[in-house]
């Protein structure tokens, strides 16, 4: 049985369509029909012709495979094609908008790639000795500076290895602070309902106990309520800005003083740091710890191509507890430190371990230079404020006033329509868009979180905008079937996510002959 009709059907099937797509091959036009690669292969095929090994005694003795593995075998074109064609039924940035909230899904530029694949950057082993390794240390002791100057704080530990990685170290760091000073009995963490879901996770796994601070009407965090958790067992704030909402957080110097007045420290979730980048400086704010995610705002989305990079700068007050290795600069060069010294927490993981991503951040950062970064993030905001502007009068923004880098709006607009959020976002996959993030942040019903990044330009963004009020002034018009229908074009149809859930299926098995079974 193919992929495309395991479980589902994969022609047009709402009630008001007038044609049924069919076809004998299974294709549509340039839309490939594409099977399991195990339906595909047999064992006995193969691209290449191997040699057997002459002269090689099997050790495996009991052990040794009796049977046929049961990879599937093709030819060099049926493979390339497999994989060509796997790759047109997945949208991409390559592709057109990719709306995803919180998420900054943006343009990858290929001089990156192309510095991330350079010798001595590429093929760097954590292993060979400093000395053979002098350019990749001066690009992480580049990087390093980059990354303190915007943030105006005078260290960072490179070695986090993605965002939840380094609220971790930041974490770690304020907790060995705490221990230093003889305040090991500040063990709660103070975490606004707008802050990312990872923040109490790392909190807890850290030791600390997780009080919530809920937010005011407009989205931001109740200053009162926070006032009256304040206390002398406080260890300090979890806090995310821009919070889940897009919004910036008005009060935050004022947040900072009151934490810093109980002898608490000021963790920031810096997830959302391309809404900041040239305009505001996290350690003016008060910020002790902040993890940056270089795989997001600087260029590479999610870390496509290799791990992600969560490098955390420190205040002055934090900068003793950073971990080891870190890159320093002498008359030689350029070296490792790798001895913990009194106060650090030691180390967070054997290695750095993300020379592609370091590589890359830098090349975007050099290349766009301190007023490029400036006006990346003020494109970045202009553009999530053109969503939220074009949209208002259709769809139903979560909150009031200006946002950040993205626009949130709810499910009211649809109150009464019988179209859900999730209906609304299949529909856009029709329109050949990727959905926007739903449901998230939590605290909005039916929030549907859109990020266009600043790699998108005004004529992308009305194509965007101009398909989303379509479907907004539909689904008020009561064309409830074609929403539950949809996605109607895409290469697979909807499927129930519940049973996909409870009952996946995780293995192939090859279909039984009838004439065997029947044996």
């Amino acid at each position: 049985m193919s992929l495309n009709n395991q479980g589902r059907p994969t022609a047009p099937s709402a009630a008001n369509d007038a044609v049924q797509v069919q076809t004998v091959s299974g294709n549509k036009a340039l839309d490939q029909a594409t099977k399991l690669i195990f339906e595909t292969g047999t064992p006995r095929r193969t691209g290449v012709d191997l040699p057997e090994p002459k002269g090689k005694a099997n050790r495996l003795g009991a052990h040794a495979r009796e049977g046929e593995i049961g990879l599937p075998g093709l030819s060099e074109p049926e493979t390339m094609r497999h994989y060509v064609r796997l790759s047109q039924k997945n949208y991409a940035i390559d592709l057109g908008v990719y709306p995803l909230g919180s998420c900054t899904m943006k343009h990858n530029p290929r001089l990156n790639e192309k510095v991330a694949r350079m010798p001595g950057f590429a093929d760097v082993h954590p292993l060979q000795p400093v000395s053979t390794a002098q350019g990749a240390l001066e690009l992480m002791y580049e990087l390093s500076h980059w990354l303190m100057t915007l943030c105006n704080m005078p260290a960072v530990a490179l070695t986090p290895k993605a965002g939840a990685h380094g609220e971790l170290c930041g974490m770690m760091a304020i907790r060995a602070r705490l221990d230093a000073d003889g305040h090991s009995h500040k063990r709660r963490v103070l975490v606004p309902e707008s802050a990312h879901g990872t923040n109490p996770a790392t909190a807890v796994q850290c030791g600390f106990t997780v009080d919530e601070i809920p937010a005011t009407d407009d989205g931001r965090v109740d200053l009162a309520a926070l006032k009256a958790k304040l206390g002398d067992d406080v260890a300090g704030i979890m806090l995310t800005n821009p919070n889940t909402c897009g919004l910036f957080e008005r009060d935050i110097i004022k947040i900072a003083d009151l934490i810093h007045s109980v002898g608490g420290y000021f963790y920031c979730d810096g997830a959302n740091f391309n809404a900041l980048v040239g305009r505001v400086r996290p350690g003016d704010l008060g910020v002790d710890a902040m993890h940056i995610n270089l795989h997001k705002t600087f260029s590479t989305p999610h870390g496509g191509g290799g791990p992600g990079s969560g490098p955390t700068v420190l205040s002055d007050a934090l900068k003793d507890y950073a971990p080891v290795p870190y890159v320093v600069k002498d008359g030689e060069g350029y070296n490792l430190v790798e001895t913990a010294i009194d106060g650090s927490f030691g180390r967070m993981c054997a290695f750095h371990g993300q020379m592609g991503m370091y590589s890359r951040a830098l090349t975007y950062m050099m290349s766009h230079g301190a007023d490029g970064l400036k006006q990346a993030t003020e494109d970045a905001v202009l553009n999530a404020n053109y969503i939220q502007a074009s949209l208002s009068d259709v769809m139903t923004p979560a909150f009031g006033g200006i946002c950040m880098h993205e626009a949130l709006f709810d499910d009211r607009f649809l109150k009464d329509t019988g179209v859900e959020t999730l209906d609304f976002a299949k529909a856009m996959i029709d329109e050949g868009y990727h959905p926007m993030t739903m449901y998230f942040p939590l605290v909005v019903h039916g929030a549907m979180l859109i990020e266009p990044t600043e790699s998108e330009s005004k004529g992308e963004l009305d194509r965007f905008i101009g398909s989303m009020r379509h479907l907004a002034t539909k689904a008020k018009t009561g064309d409830v079937e074609s929403f539950k229908q949809a996605p109607i074009y895409a290469p697979m149809r909807r499927l129930d996510e519940t049973q996909a859930a409870r009952k996946p299926i995780l293995r192939w098995t090859p279909p039984v002959d009838v004439a065997e079974a029947a044996e």
